[in-house]
């Protein structure tokens, strides 16, 4: 298995909105669209629509913070993952307004890719993984959690991957977005 890359590098918001321009044309779809990205300490999320600019709104939370502030064990111990759950969930909640109703979601974003390819994607330049790979995924890092090896998994045993695949799930679950496309830039 290879590494997993650790940001350290925060986008800043002309990137991000790079980024979202970027996305959109190679999704060539004029539908709302969602672009996540999530840092090392914060995430972002930018919004839009062709109706309404692109917006880019800044969750407190990222996999190194949402580790390091939640997870005293390695792997995180089941109250552990609950209570950044909670966390996690709050901050997230917090932007549902700013989504557009029937939005995509998609990234570009390295540390998302790993997670569809540890959830069992073909590598290509564009894969799409629904809620419910993700899901199975993290149901994988439950098991981990609750004492089978992450070997054993195939899921890596960082706590700041338990935190970027937290993100990703409670991102997916409470914004209702069904899937998530992820596509590789040059």
């Amino acid at each position: 298995m290879r590494n997993l890359p650790t940001e350290k590098h925060q986008l800043s918001e002309a990137e991000i909105q790079q980024q979202y321009a970027v996305l959109q044309a190679c999704l060539q779809n004029d539908a709302p669209l969602t672009l996540l990205h999530i840092g090392s300490q914060k995430t972002l999320v930018i919004s839009g629509d062709t109706g309404r600019p692109a917006q880019v709104q800044v969750l407190n939370i990222g996999s190194d913070k949402t580790a390091a502030d939640y997870f005293h064990h390695q792997p995180p111990t089941p109250d552990e993952m609950e209570n950044a759950i909670m966390a996690v969930e709050d901050e997230v909640i917090r932007i549902r307004t700013s989504i557009p109703a029937g939005a995509r979601l998609g990234t570009s974003d390295l540390s998302i890719r790993d997670i569809a390819l540890i959830a069992g994607l073909t590598e290509q330049p564009e894969l799409t993984m629904s809620l419910d790979t993700m899901e199975r995924t993290f149901d994988r890092l439950a098991a981990v959690m609750l004492g089978r090896p992450a070997a054993s998994e195939g899921i890596p045993g960082e706590n700041s991957f338990a935190a970027r695949l937290l993100i990703l799930r409670e991102f997916m679950h409470h914004l209702a977005f069904p899937a998530i496309t992820i596509v590789t830039q040059d």
